[in-house]
């Protein structure tokens, strides 16, 4: 009864949540993310802040088609995490987006990668791509987090995303592996 549990658990969420609609960005979705990347800094070539956001909402849609996305992030996950499907978690769009943009060699824009820790127990970290200007770091970035919508582009100030708490990948793993560490130096 229990193996059975789980799959009928995964179907009826399936269920509920619908099958994922194929995100699509308007000319004014593109042009307002173009805008807030040139606003970063004054000196953010335009040229250079309109293809990171034509990129950043095509490539979105591109991943999610590529992932197999038919459901919502969290059951899409479980599918993952259970084997189903291969790939499609927060960490793969994050790693995806900032190679795809990375291949842009862009000259005033960098990429860069930030860890959310959940604030509860029933949650999990996530990650997200960051776009910044030149030689800024993830809090005067743009987070670009098409994992959210599976699929649909999410983007805000980092600083001013509502939901989650955004430090720098680097820092959140570091601090992870203290933890670890401490943990099985007390367990001895």
């Amino acid at each position: 009864m229990k193996s059975l549990l789980a799959p009928l658990m995964m179907l009826a969420a399936a269920a509920l949540a619908g099958c994922a609609s194929a995100p699509s960005a308007t000319r004014n979705n593109v042009e307002e993310l173009a805008l807030a990347l040139q606003s970063m800094d004054p000196q953010v070539d335009p040229a250079e802040a309109r293809r990171a956001a034509e990129i950043a909402y095509s490539y979105s849609t591109q991943l999610a088609e590529q992932y197999d996305v038919t459901t919502s992030p969290i059951i899409h996950n479980t599918l993952v995490n259970s084997g189903v499907k291969e790939r499609g978690v927060c960490v793969h769009y994050a790693e995806d987006m900032q190679a795809r943009l990375n291949q842009e060699n862009f000259r005033t824009l960098s990429m860069l990668r930030a860890i959310a820790e959940p604030k509860s127990d029933f949650r999990i970290d996530h990650s997200t791509a960051v776009i910044a200007a030149k030689g800024d770091g993830i809090y005067e970035g743009i987070v670009l987090d098409p994992w959210r919508y599976g699929g649909k582009l999410y983007w805000s100030a980092t600083t001013e995303d509502p939901r989650y708490d955004w430090e720098p990948r680097l820092k959140v793993l570091r601090r992870k592996y203290e933890r670890k560490m401490a943990k099985e130096a007390a367990a001895g």
